[in-house]
């Protein structure tokens, strides 16, 4: 019998679009050789536009089935995305802290690519004091790190990215990744924080369009990159490749945003890609 390969369980809501949510986390991982878990936290009803509504799960069916899975098979990696509600997220608190050898993932849902809100100020706070300090890797973009580290002195003032990474650490997650994707620059420019500053800086080149979905993509790529045993920098390299890549060839089945193509690798590509920038010397 082959080995098997590496477990991912992913907690997150149903996208029926098939662009972000659990349906996102799926693709991600099984085409990054995983096996997918996946816990729903809650309905949406949306489509490639944006989000119209979202219907929460109750919390104990969200807790057993990650029960039934977890007594069932060995998880590698938790990856956390969209969960609906203060009591969602208690109760998946609750479930991964019987599990604090599993490197989690979390990926911090507040808004829609359109804008529309998907989570409560509660529900901020109940992120802040109940998966950050459980989390190996929280990946914003930088209105979510922005979101997630304010505090009441910044009323006036912005704080840099950089300090929201240290106030994000000091709450207790090992590394944050921040995404430049919603930043004003040429290129997309994302930084890995842990307790000595930042790890790494890669800057990719910027793509037209909108695309729905990105988000998830990277965090469960990183979770795919954990489990199949890649270092955390190392994987985070890899995963913002695959992402890229995924996102270069993304495609518009709808009347709103691209989704990415994370089956990109299966397509016949004719197209040469210019190589992003990094500052890992190994890889220029």
């Amino acid at each position: 019998m082959s080995q098997p390969p590496p477990i991912v369980l992913s907690f997150a809501a149903s996208d029926s679009s098939g662009g972000a949510g659990v349906q996102a986390d799926i693709l991600t991982l099984a085409s990054m050789g995983c096996h997918p878990l996946s816990v729903i936290t809650a309905i949406t009803v949306q489509d490639t536009a944006g989000v119209d509504d979202v219907m929460p799960l109750d919390p104990e069916w969200v807790a057993d089935q990650a029960r039934a899975v977890l007594e069932d098979m060995p998880v590698h990696v938790f990856k956390i995305g969209m969960l609906g509600s203060v009591e969602i997220i208690t109760v998946i608190a609750e479930v991964i802290s019987d599990y604090p050898n599993i490197p989690l993932v979390l990926d911090p849902v507040l808004a829609s690519g359109r804008g529309d809100e998907l989570a409560s100020e509660d529900m901020v706070i109940a992120m802040r004091e109940l998966l950050l300090p459980q989390a190996t890797i929280i990946t914003p973009n930088s209105m979510e790190a922005r979101r997630l580290a304010q505090d009441d002195e910044d009323d006036y003032d912005t704080p840099p990215l950089s300090q929201c990474a240290a106030r994000l650490l000091h709450m207790g997650c090992e590394y944050v990744l921040i995404t430049g994707t919603h930043e004003n620059t040429s290129q997309v420019t994302n930084n890995l924080y842990g307790a000595d500053g930042v790890i790494r800086t890669d800057s990719w080149q910027r793509l037209p369009g909108s695309y729905h979905g990105s988000g998830c993509t990277l965090a469960s790529a990183i979770a795919a990159a954990l489990a199949n045993g890649l270092p955390l920098a190392e994987g985070v390299y890899e995963a913002q490749e695959y992402t890229w890549q995924s996102l270069k060839s993304g495609f518009r089945p709808g009347m709103g945003q691209y989704l990415p193509d994370r089956l990109f690798w299966a397509r016949d590509e004719t197209d040469t890609v210019d190589a992003p920038k990094t500052n890992d010397p190994a890889r220029n």
